[in-house]
């Protein structure tokens, strides 16, 4: 049943309407349903809700049902953090769940102050140390250790992205391991990306790889772009935050030789994987919006809270802080542990097949939180 799940979407009802904290845990989920990255909106509240709803059927989190509120992540970091201050100023929250830019991630966590549990789930920069923070996604050495196996015969290496955190911390990763591969690198602020301009610089530079860090709208507005140009056939292009969505957006591409690597992808056929799926159609039928690794982070944001609150008996951030080291969840692409509050998992390499992933290469993860 669809509605086996209360999903509040407007955050004044969510303050108004809070539930005392023996009636239900409230899980915000932050996702952008604005901006850049408002294509990934859809399948991340969907993957949230299957994840509700198979904790519900279980007896929910500590014995009471769990409610999602819908939150916004695709504004300005301040008007993020100032809807989730005033959620938590009157009890109306006992976690987040975040799938949204890590401008974001830095404002919610300098709001929340260990207050209530928070998981972050895309692939994010590293370093975090905010107690009471919880990272799912991939950080750029292990990312990148996996995407560059897409083009490792190439010899000069464009870097673009957009101009915050994460595409920086993924750059300076990336000169690291290709060191004077690297022959230019170009950072464009989010949502004013020009694709004809980006073009010219890879012309000009006579790349023969691109890593692009670009996300949402700007990635897919890029790689539409690119796949009219003659350099399609010959230029690499390695993503470190291409989905699904955002290849079907680009209208797919056959040339070969685009790649993602990220921890998880529709076309993933483990056991874990194919049976998450299996439920996500059966829930929300086969015209759902597409399986990507956003949306599969937001249902494994979920099980962890879920995981957690049963480790240490309570809600409390700082209670799950001192028993969070070595939890393990079976999350909808496979299990994984937590190693100093990250989840330690596979990163695999995809090829772009028309409108579709294939996943060619992945394998155990490497090393720890990185």
């Amino acid at each position: 049943m669809l509605d086996d799940v209360v999903l509040v979407t407007d955050p004044l009802e969510a303050r108004l309407l809070a539930p005392r904290p023996d009636e239900a845990v409230r899980v915000g989920v932050v996702v952008p349903t604005s901006g850049t990255l408002g294509l990934l909106a859809p399948s991340a509240l969907n993957c949230a809700s299957l994840a509700a709803a198979e904790l519900n059927a279980a007896g929910g989190i500590l014995g009471r049902p769990v409610e999602l509120v819908l939150i916004d992540g695709g504004r300005r970091p301040e008007a993020v953090a100032r809807d989730v201050a005033g959620l938590l100023g009157c009890g109306a929250l006992s976690a987040l769940v975040g799938t949204h830019a890590s401008d974001v991630r830095l404002a919610l966590a300098d709001t929340i102050k260990g207050t209530i549990p928070y998981v972050y789930t895309p692939p994010y920069e590293g370093g975090e140390r905010t107690p009471g923070v919880f990272l799912l996604g991939e950080t750029p050495g292990r990312q990148l250790r996996a995407a560059f196996r897409g083009g490792e015969h190439c010899r000069r290496w464009l870097l673009l992205g957009n101009d915050y955190v994460w595409p920086r911390r993924v750059h300076a990763a990336a000169r690291r391991q290709l060191g004077d591969r690297v022959i230019g690198e170009r950072l464009v602020p989010r949502g004013a990306a020009d694709p004809e301009q980006l073009i010219r610089d890879v012309i000009t530079v006579r790349a023969d790889a691109i890593l692009l860090s670009l996300v949402g709208s700007d990635l897919v507005g890029f790689n539409r772009a690119f796949a009219e140009q003659p350099q399609a056939h010959h230029v690499v292009r390695v993503c470190a935050a291409l989905e699904e969505n955002g290849l079907l957006g680009a209208g797919g591409d056959s040339t070969g030789l685009l790649h993602a690597a990220m921890g998880y992808f529709a076309a993933l056929a483990t056991d874990a994987a194919l049976a998450f799926a299996e439920r996500y159609t059966a829930r929300f039928g086969p015209d759902a919006p597409v399986l990507n690794g956003h949306g599969q982070g937001a249902y494994d944001g979920m099980l962890l809270i879920a995981a957690l609150a049963r480790k240490a008996g309570s809600l409390a951030a700082p209670v799950m802080d001192a028993v969070a080291e070595g939890t393990r969840v079976d999350g909808g692409r496979g299990p994984f542990v937590l190693r100093d509050r990250h989840a330690i998992q596979p990163v695999y390499l995809a090829r772009a097949n028309g409108l579709e992933f294939e996943v060619i290469d992945g394998g155990p993860p490497a090393g720890g939180a990185g």
